[in-house]
């Protein structure tokens, strides 16, 4: 084998696997004209065409489909060794890019993330908190934290947190101005605070459960907000209803000053999870797993595709 092609070999196999030149450019650090130009290069030298390329896709011809049956599991055993060289190289260290959303930073990372850095001074991490989906791969992350159901299933996904619920809440004095409602359909009659999702762009449904049934129910309101911090100073000083993690009213509900309605329509859902795209972790991302992963009531996971561990 000639200098360079086990280098253009795994650059086909990343093509192949992604069906797109952008996002395994991306992946192995170069530019899209340059992965093509090898692309081309090998089929020259191998004297077969591997790639079908049209304007708006690449996917593998049926020579190109039997060398990745071939070509993938030796590539993956050579990234497992690679990987394994991990164990002798010492402590941690590199940079990590973490994407999340405003509550996964502040119920996940905000409290443990510090440590961390303490723990690792030669670990640096770059988190960014955006409410929209990340391509982690297109964008350059290692990584993403996000809400169980909203991972993609191809995704390998460890769990950071318990299983949550979202309640709806108000104050005594909104209350005292309202009756109660008993049934998600009750709530026409209420004003609610809502959530706009910026990069879906539409508002967050209030998703109730009971018995086998499910409702996504769109709220009316005066308010309409992309930050849960003015939400929720909204709710406490008695504007409307608010949709809330029930970690962040607990305390509240407790002592009397919020009061919990539709108890019994809002069931635990799957918390948070943090995900990434390989089973080749460096030592920074594995070292930043064990200090996330998730000990308490729920069970702990192992690092295995999501599709697996939600089932």
């Amino acid at each position: 084998m000639k200098r360079g092609d086990l280098d253009d070999l795994a650059a086909f196999a990343a093509v192949a696997r992604a069906r797109s030149f952008t996002r395994a450019a991306a992946a192995l650090g170069l530019s899209p004209s340059a992965l093509s130009h090898a692309m081309r290069g090998l089929e020259a030298r191998l004297g077969v065409r591997l790639l079908a390329r049209t304007t708006r896709s690449v996917a593998p011809t049926p020579a190109g489909e039997r060398l990745l049956a071939s070509l993938g599991p030796a590539l993956d055993e050579v990234g497992r060794g690679l990987a394994a060289l991990a164990d002798w190289r010492g402590a941690p260290s590199g940079t990590l890019r973490l994407t999340t959303f405003s509550s996964g930073a502040r119920m996940v990372l905000a409290p443990r993330l510090p440590q961390f850095l303490l723990d690792h001074p030669d670990v640096s991490i770059e988190v960014i908190v955006d409410d929209r989906f990340t391509d982690l791969v297109a964008e350059g992350f290692d990584a993403g934290i996000r809400l169980g159901e909203s991972v993609d299933r191809d995704m390998i996904a460890i769990r950071v947190g318990p299983d949550m619920r979202t309640l709806v809440v108000g104050t005594p004095g909104y209350f005292d101005r309202r009756a109660r409602p008993v049934t998600p359909d009750q709530l026409d009659a209420h004003v609610c605070v809502n959530y706009r999702l910026i990069g879906g762009g539409g508002l967050l449904p209030w998703e109730f459960g009971q018995g086998g049934r499910e409702i996504r129910y769109r709220p009316t309101g005066q308010l309409i907000v992309n930050d849960e911090v003015l939400a929720g100073a909204a709710v406490r000083a008695g504007a409307g209803l608010g949709y809330m993690i029930e970690s962040d009213v607990a305390a509240e509900i407790a002592d009397g000053r919020l009061i919990q309605v539709l108890d019994d329509w809002c069931p635990p859902f799957d918390g948070y999870y943090l995900y990434y795209p390989s089973r080749q972790v460096t030592p920074a991302l594995r070292a930043l797993i064990d200090a996330l992963r998730w000990s308490g009531p729920n069970p702990t996971q192992s690092p295995i595709g999501l599709a697996d561990e939600l089932a």
